[in-house]
């Protein structure tokens, strides 16, 4: 029981309850009780839920495929406004109101080490590119290798610029916070924006090896969540109570069917199969190579058919595939239905990276070509080496010859 005041005596302070802000990045909601309550077969609401989903789905991809018809800077374009998307949903996860408004400012230092970071990693995968589309151009041709040539002193320039001003902004009882904001940035950084930057590299490697991917993850999530929806009765994780193994392993066999037919289908199309050696947008023309070429290969039993040989590596990205099955938290709401553009994006991430590495190791030659040579040449010696070179390469050959 609580003593009431009396008139004379001084009223005790109310004690000062802080509200948090419940955030969607929570645990689900009574993910403590029976999973067989939270399925969707179960749930009353799941067809408005199934309309407002597919009616996002519906939209989400036929813009997608109007960037990726329009082409490689497109797509880039798309993946740049998606990484700063993601950003802001990641950086508001850990902001406190209260604490932002005694540090004016300190959400821009965020965005700087992000744009940063972007100005690093881009400059990195697009360098030669870039070169290639101004060579025409000897203003432009300098201003850009000169650039590159300094672009990691830039890179590096920046960023201690902006260490500088954390530590200038640094202020007493906000030391946790700044620092917890500090190192939650670049784990943003390195897990998120590096990973979802290998995306770029693989369009210029061949839209294929971009778009066959992420077609896959796209498929899969599609699969899971309509075999969950009207199969699915058997919970396959407790932290997320509505997956359940009837989706896991519906989205499993439609994605590994899918992987095989498009890669069928995409590798018809040079558009789709072609590198991009510079930064244009107009039509290419290429030599697919051996590994888009249509050749026999005898199936046991009574299964033939013509398949290709990119088809076996497509075949690998299907793994990638199962970690839709674990997906729990949703970053943000700004897709009706799906949550965040992280929330659709997380998968994407690990499967650029996955792509990228198959690509170097397992289909790109590791020996140089005479291509890749002459670019490193004109992007990194000047005319004197160059023409020191050319002299020293003929000496070189004519000894050759003579002493054949």
């Amino acid at each position: 029981m609580h003593k009431e005041n009396t008139g004379d005596a001084p009223s005790a302070p109310t004690p000062r309850v802080r509200h948090h802000r419940k955030r969607n990045t929570d645990v689900v909601a009574g993910a403590g009780k029976p999973n067989g309550s939270h399925l969707l077969v179960n749930d009353s609401s799941k067809y408005k839920s199934f309309l407002i989903r597919a009616y996002s789905t519906v939209w989400m991809i036929g813009g997608f495929a109007l960037i990726v018809y329009l082409g490689h800077l497109y797509i880039t374009a798309m993946v740049v406004v998606l990484q700063i998307f993601m950003a802001r949903e990641l950086f508001n996860l850990l902001r406190k109101t209260h604490e932002d408004k005694q540090l004016p400012g300190f959400r821009l230092l965020n965005w700087h080490f992000f744009f940063t970071a972007m100005l690093f990693v881009y400059g990195r995968i697009l360098s030669q590119r870039l070169v290639n589309t101004v060579t025409p151009d000897k203003v432009l041709y300098r201003l850009v290798t000169s650039l590159i040539k300094y672009h990691m002193a830039i890179c590096y320039s920046l960023y201690i610029s902006g260490f500088v001003w954390f530590i200038l902004t640094l202020k007493k009882k906000m030391y946790k916070y700044q620092f917890s904001q500090y190192a939650w940035t670049h784990m943003i950084l390195i897990v998120v924006f590096t990973q979802s930057s290998f995306t770029v590299a693989n369009i210029f490697e061949g839209i294929f090896w971009f778009l066959l991917p992420a077609s896959l993850i796209v498929i899969n999530d599609i699969f899971a969540y309509i075999c969950g929806f009207f199969f699915g009765r058997t919970p396959l994780i407790k932290l997320s109570p509505k997956k359940t193994w009837e989706g896991f392993i519906g989205a499993s066999i439609t994605t590994m069917i899918s992987a095989f037919l498009l890669a069928n289908i995409m590798g018809r199309f040079l558009w789709l199969t072609c590198p991009r050696e510079d930064l244009s947008t107009g039509w290419l023309q290429c030599d697919p190579g051996p590994l888009f070429k249509q050749e026999t290969h005898a199936l046991p039993g009574w299964i033939s058919n013509w398949v290709r040989l990119v088809i076996v590596h497509s075949a690998a990205c299907f793994a990638s595939g199962f970690k839709r099955a674990f997906k729990v938290k949703d970053f943000g709401d700004s897709i009706p239905g799906h949550g965040g553009i992280t929330d659709r994006m997380d998968c994407q991430m690990v499967m650029a990276v996955f792509a990228y590495i198959y690509h170097q190791s397992f289909v790109v030659p590791q020996s140089l070509s005479v291509d890749k040579l002459l670019d490193q040449i004109i992007t990194n010696l000047t005319l004197e080496e160059q023409q020191a070179l050319f002299t020293k390469l003929g000496q070189v050959l004519q000894e050759k010859v003579i002493g054949s």
